[in-house]
Parts: structure tokens; sequence; C-alpha cells
């Protein structure tokens, strides 16, 4: 028996794709819906049984599932980078994540986690997943810092050689529609084009940058999958690493991507940046990949504009289409 939290979000909904797609089925999602849309996700997905996250620790702790699970994929989480309560970060990143991660290395149970690249802060320290480094980092939000606390808490414990966590950078692809502003750029830029002709892309603040050339590394939700797939099947590699493509890209590059798999002539224009995002921008992020070359698993594949080709064709052109 498996377990995915996050079951009907993002990428934990696209990893119950790939596990349907594997003939597993004996899963147990555990997820909050509340009045997201992102139920739809679930649709066609074989499962044994959903749960919400606050029943499922609660039945875990009580020792309702010992002797049942095999491993458990944490993907929920608050994943707002503009999250501003930081109890609520505090409780839903960190302390449930522990609790996850102490029954598991007591049990024997499979875990692979989601970290996130956003504990990099502004790069300028680098992006390295040197486990002696993570204390040098300084992200730029509470949500980066709830990500990076759990990482401290996973390598001052030693316990990095048990478990799996991914830092995930940008990562686009289906089953993100529900996610309000914190959909990716592809998907915003899609729907842009189609209705206005043009996409709006921040202007930038930085005499070192032109507008739009701000770069980041997008990684496909597809090659997330494969990554994490190989990690269920490949228990005797642990450890936290950097999962995006090792080539950052530009906001350009998307756009244009995007218009291409549209068959439309790019038309770009650069707005204003929000006050509140101006001072915790990134301006770029590249994620190496020698560590997570290093075991074997499987690299990214898609570049960026076969990703966004897929993404737009086969998904967000047949009524935004679930994997």
């Amino acid at each position: 028996m498996y377990v995915v939290t996050g079951g009907a979000g993002f990428i934990g909904s696209a990893f119950v794709a790939t596990l349907n797609e594997h003939e597993l089925d004996e899963i147990y999602i555990v997820d909050e819906l509340k009045e997201s849309s992102k139920w739809r996700n679930l649709i066609g997905k074989r499962y044994a049984d959903y749960f919400h996250k606050d029943d499922f620790l609660s039945h875990l702790l009580s020792g309702r599932f010992r002797g049942q699970l095999t491993g458990i994929i944490h993907m929920g989480a608050c994943s707002s980078t503009t999250e501003q309560n930081g109890d609520y970060l505090m409780q839903n990143n960190y302390h449930y994540s522990k609790e996850l991660a102490k029954y598991c290395l007591e049990n024997n149970v499979r875990l692979i986690y989601a970290s996130s690249g956003a504990i990099y802060g502004d790069g300028s320290a680098g992006f390295l997943d040197d486990d002696s480094r993570v204390f040098d980092y300084r992200p730029l939000n509470r949500y980066g810092y709830s990500k990076q606390l759990f990482d401290q808490w996973v390598i001052q414990n030693d316990y990095q050689n048990q478990v799996v966590g991914l830092r995930f950078f940008n990562v686009y692809g289906p089953n993100e529609y529900h996610k309000g502003s914190m959909k990716s750029v592809v998907y915003q830029a899609f729907h842009q084009a189609q209705k206005e002709g043009s996409i709006g892309l921040f202007r930038s603040y930085r005499e070192d940058y032109a507008d739009g050339e701000q770069k980041r590394d997008f990684i496909y939700v597809k090659d997330c999958c494969e990554v994490m797939w190989w990690f269920l099947n490949n228990s005797q590699t642990n450890g936290i690493f950097n999962l995006g493509t090792g080539g950052a890209r530009s906001w350009n590059d998307l756009a244009k991507s995007v218009f291409a798999a549209l068959g439309k002539k790019p038309s770009i224009s650069y707005i204003e940046m929000p006050d509140n995002l101006i001072r915790q921008y990134q301006y770029f992020t590249e994620a190496p990949m020698e560590k997570l070359k290093n075991t074997g698993a499987p690299l990214p594949s898609h570049q960026l504009e076969q990703g966004v080709n897929d993404y737009v064709q086969n998904y967000l052109m047949n009524s935004d289409r679930c994997m």
C-alpha cells in the first residue's frame, strides 16, 4: 500500500497517474479538498481510499496502518510562495512532515518528500544540494524557509541516508489548473495568449537583466514523476537532491515556446511587478544536477520547447485535460 499526500494536487495527482500506469492502485490519497476544484484530478484515478490530511495523521499515529504501508510519497504542503501565515506554514510544511518522517523511519516505510528550490533564496550562495551547505542559504519567503527547516531537521538528525528529498525547481504541466496565483507561467501565458493575443512578462528591475531575460530552471511534471518512480523502486538510494533540468531558460524563451505550440507569432509586452514581489524576486535559478545524475536516476528528458508543446497541445487545448 502506498500513500500519496497532496494526492489531489498538482505533482501528487500526476504521480498517482504514474502509479496507475504501472498497474498500482493500492493507494491511499491524502489531501484537503475544501472548495478547491482539484477534486477533478482524482477523476479516473484508481485508488483504495481517500483521507483528509488531519484524519490520516491521527490514524497513522494511532497505529491503524501499521504493517500495511510500503511507501509514503509526501507531496502535500502549502505551496504558495506568498503565504503570510507563518504558523500555518510551520504546522503544515514542517511539523506534519516531521511526524510522517518519524513514522516512516520507525516502521521501515519508504519516504519520498517534496522540498523546494525556494530554499536557495536569491541564489547568491549558489544552488548546490550539498548537505553541508543547508544552513548557508537564505530563503526569500516564509514558504522557502519552511522547506529549508525540514531539510535541516533531516540532516541534523542524520536521516538523509534513509529518506529521499526532492528540491523541485519551477515545475509546470497538467493538473495544476487549481493553483490560483501559483499556476505556472506556462499555464497563465497560454490563456493570456488565447484571450489577448499577447503575453505580459514582468519587467526587470536590475541593470544586468534585460526585460524578460530573468531565468528559471523549468521542469516538466512528467520528468518529475519519472524521477520519483525511480526512487520508489531503488530504495537503496537516498539523499536530498535538486530536481530541475540543469539549464536555466528565460521567460522570453518560455513565452516564445507557448506561441510556437499555438502556431502563433510571438507578441510579448513587459509589465510592472507588484510591490510585494520586488524584494523577494529570484532573477536566476538553475539546479546543479550532478548529485542526482550520480545515482543513476533518469535525468529530465523534456527541453522547455518539448514540454511546453506537449502541455499545450495535449492538455491545455483539450479543456485542461488531466494526467
